[in-house]
């Protein structure tokens, strides 16, 4: 979509029974990993459910060494959650670029993850669900 195009002039759609999104804090410790390095580790993760697709995880900002990502000039729209910027993260090469997204100015049905970060799970190589204990490290 051209950049100029403002977001009052796209198409907004509110989730529903016919395209329902649900948001839950995700109860597991979630640890994103890379080339031998952690690029998230989150006791704080959430689990967006929409429609028919998979779940996926958002993780905090906080929880993520964005020393490690690199944004890119990839942008997508959403009519349920708003604009997607993308970051590459050049420790994965070319199979990791774009392969965090994340929707800074979100739509107010999907408000909680705004400040968070999602990973594609094939340009990663591992997106752990760990017991969330509290005494572990």
């Amino acid at each position: 979509m051209s950049s100029n195009v403002t977001a009052a002039t796209r198409s907004v759609k509110v989730p529903g029974p016919d395209h329902p999104i649900t948001i839950e804090h995700n109860p597991s410790r979630v640890v994103v990993r890379l080339a031998g390095q952690v690029i998230a580790d989150t006791r704080d993760a959430l689990t967006l459910r929409e429609a028919r697709y998979p779940a996926v995880l958002y993780i905090p900002r906080k929880d993520v060494d964005m020393t490690l990502l690199e944004r890119s000039d990839h942008a997508t729209y959403c009519p349920y959650k708003g604009d997607c910027a993308y970051f590459s993260i050049p420790s994965g090469g070319e199979r990791s670029v774009n392969a965090v997204w994340t929707y800074e100015d979100t739509y107010a049905a999907v408000a909680p993850i705004k400040d968070h970060l999602a990973f594609y799970p094939d340009r990663i190589d591992a997106i752990e669900e760990r017991a969330n204990d509290a005494a572990q490290s």
